[in-house]
């Protein structure tokens, strides 16, 4: 399910460390991996060669630090925008996942401070594995699914599983939340939680595939709950599935309205304290 990854390399954060984590999975350690540093466009000669040499050393750097089988890594320098290179080499090699660092901007910041994460999470269909600044990259082994019936958190499942087939002493935890309005907190675990629906299905397919699990069903503010339950289970890496947020009308430009608005996959990749991996639903 992942063959191709694209690393965004700014030569700074915590992305190449979470490429080297991610490698360590049985299931995708034969992945080819795209390493790409955007050289930002200078307006004189002698700047735009400056900035070419230290991108060259960025890129060799990571190339380097990774330690990679060279047959399975390639590395792009290119100007330009960062958000729109990120956006187009992406299509270019077809990557199966996008990895990023990100600096944990809330919404109208990320906006106004021109956030290249958000901008390429919000136009973007592929998967995408965000690491922010500020969080320690962990070895995977708990991995935590917040699952619900749509389309996307089927993908994020799928794709959960795959990652933990191989995993000596691997573990999922399944959470789903049903949101209170009131925000009101609670939550049960075991053969409790297995009767929501949704949970229980989820089980079913971590019993097909031989996942070791364990599963919780609360209430409350979702995205609260996901990133408190993530922290109180020392999850490495949460995953969610979040719908394409594409504009219907304008592919191009991002959905100002749904970035100013309430959406659950925002607020987790701002305030979870682990990397959050967020699989897509393509719009017809």
């Amino acid at each position: 399910m992942i063959e191709k990854i694209l690393l965004a390399d700014s030569g700074t954060g915590h992305s190449e460390e979470m490429l080297k984590a991610l490698m360590e999975i049985p299931s995708i350690q034969r992945a080819n991996v795209t390493v790409l540093h955007v050289v930002p466009s200078q307006i004189t000669t002698d700047a735009m060669t400056e900035k070419w040499e230290e991108g060259g050393k960025v890129l060799a750097n990571a190339i380097q630090t990774l330690n990679l089988d060279p047959t399975h890594v390639n590395g792009i320098l290119r100007q330009g925008d960062p958000k729109d290179v990120v956006l187009k080499v992406a299509e270019e090699i077809d990557a199966d996942l996008i990895i990023m660092g990100s600096r944990g901007l809330k919404r109208i910041i990320s906006i106004l401070e021109n956030s290249v994460s958000q901008y390429v999470f919000q136009l973007s269909s592929r998967p995408m594995l965000l690491v922010k600044d500020d969080i320690y990259v962990k070895k995977i082994r708990r991995i935590m699914v917040a699952v619900d019936k749509s389309e996307a958190a089927q993908n994020c499942l799928k794709l959960a599983l795959f990652f933990l087939r191989d995993i000596k002493g691997g573990q999922l935890t399944l959470v789903h939340v049903d949101p209170n309005l009131t925000g009101k907190s609670d939550s049960v675990v075991g053969a409790a939680a297995e009767k929501d629906p949704v949970v229980a299905a989820a089980v079913a397919e971590a019993k097909k595939a031989g996942v070791h699990y364990q599963c919780i069903a609360a209430s409350g503010k979702p995205g609260e709950e996901i990133c408190r339950l993530a922290e109180e289970n020392n999850i490495d890496l949460l995953m969610l599935g979040s719908p394409d947020r594409r504009p219907s009308i304008a592919k191009g430009l991002p959905d100002l309205d749904r970035l100013l608005g309430t959406s659950l996959s925002d607020y987790v990749r701002v305030h979870a304290t682990c990397p959050v991996l967020l699989t897509r639903t393509v719009a017809a």
